[in-house]
């Protein structure tokens, strides 16, 4: 396996766009989170032209990344390559305590804060609708375990979840994985998200607006890409499979969570499900068309005491394709 290494002129390239204060700070900033140009420009105190200006020379340099949500754009800094590595030993070399940083930390918290408030606000609005769907399947516990049992316990490399929604999955699986991306077609669910994964500190985590047909990512980058009660929103659910399954590593695996066949129509009248559940055989069945093996599945049942909640059903795939370099993958070859 080759060796990460970058020519003269990049590094050159690189270090020239690091070696200014305000360019400094903020690749200190975008170490810690993804920000906006308007929330950069609240943290620093300077104007929207500068930041952007800064930003562009980043860019240019290979040590910031950029990508869209709707009308807004977040950067941060580079995770993956030797531009990246670079990135991140210049920035251990810098004191904690240094009052400049400490101060740019501050407002970056006071950042946070704002956007914790404000899905807060949204979640306000829209929890009847929540609570609603909540309710009408098993206790989000059982679910949870069962994901957990089915993937194993086993540290992950990259994780990829679609419809990532409130981030929930990620929260769940992402302290395993040493690099977790969510996508969400929707910016409000993605605040939501964000929002959730600031509260869990979890570093690893970035959040993508993307569409499932066409999806925003690298092929063959994740060894566990999941599909957690999205299938059922689908006018084409063997699409989104497939392109699930595209993004998969060699032996890698997809994780479907929906629900069970069922006749509750009021979700489709009033929750815009498109799908009253899948069969055991539908899912293999798409599965199988996408090149993926079922090597798991769970049927999760209401209780009695459950009432008349609906049935959540768990399908494990596995790619293929046979890894033939048994050396892990690295922070290169993810997307």
């Amino acid at each position: 396996m080759a060796s990460e290494t970058t020519s003269f002129e990049t590094l050159l390239d690189a270090l020239a766009a690091a070696g200014e204060p305000t360019r400094l700070r903020l690749l200190a900033l975008l170490a810690e989170a993804e920000l906006t140009v308007t929330e950069l420009v609240t943290i620093l105190g300077q104007s929207q032209p500068r930041i952007s200006r800064h930003l562009k020379l980043l860019l240019e340099g290979g040590l910031v990344e950029r990508h869209r949500e709707g009308a807004w754009v977040f950067f941060l800094a580079a995770s993956t390559g030797p531009i990246a590595k670079l990135l991140s030993n210049i920035l251990a070399t810098l004191a904690p305590q240094d009052t400049a940083r400490q101060a740019d930390r501050d407002r970056l918290a006071e950042v946070r804060r704002a956007r914790v408030e404000q899905a807060a606000r949204y979640f306000a609005a829209h929890a009847a609708d929540w609570d609603k769907l909540r309710a009408l399947h098993i206790r989000e516990e059982r679910v949870e375990t069962a994901v957990t049992e089915l993937i194993g316990r086993a540290p992950l490399n990259a994780v990829l979840d679609l419809g990532t929604g409130t981030g929930r999955m990620l929260e769940l699986v992402a302290p395993r994985a040493e690099r977790a991306v969510g996508i969400d077609q929707s910016p409000q669910m993605l605040a939501l998200a964000r929002a959730r994964i600031e509260k869990a500190g979890l570093r690893n985590v970035q959040l993508r607006q993307g569409d499932i047909y066409a999806l925003p990512v690298e092929h063959s980058c994740y060894d566990l890409v999941i599909i957690h009660q999205v299938l059922h929103y689908l006018d084409d659910p063997a699409r989104a499979v497939r392109e699930a399954a595209r993004a998969l590593r060699p032996s890698g695996r997809l994780l479907i969570v929906d629900f069970a066949p069922h006749e509750e129509e009021s979700l489709r009248t009033q929750h815009a499900h498109r799908r009253l559940g899948f069969s055991g055989e539908e899912i293999a069945g798409l599965m199988e068309e996408a090149g993926l093996d079922v090597i798991g599945r769970r049927d999760l049942v209401p209780s009695k005491k459950d009432g008349g909640k609906l049935t959540v059903s768990l399908w494990l795939g596995r790619d293929r394709r046979v890894i033939a370099d048994p050396i892990p993958l690295t922070n290169r070859e993810f997307a």
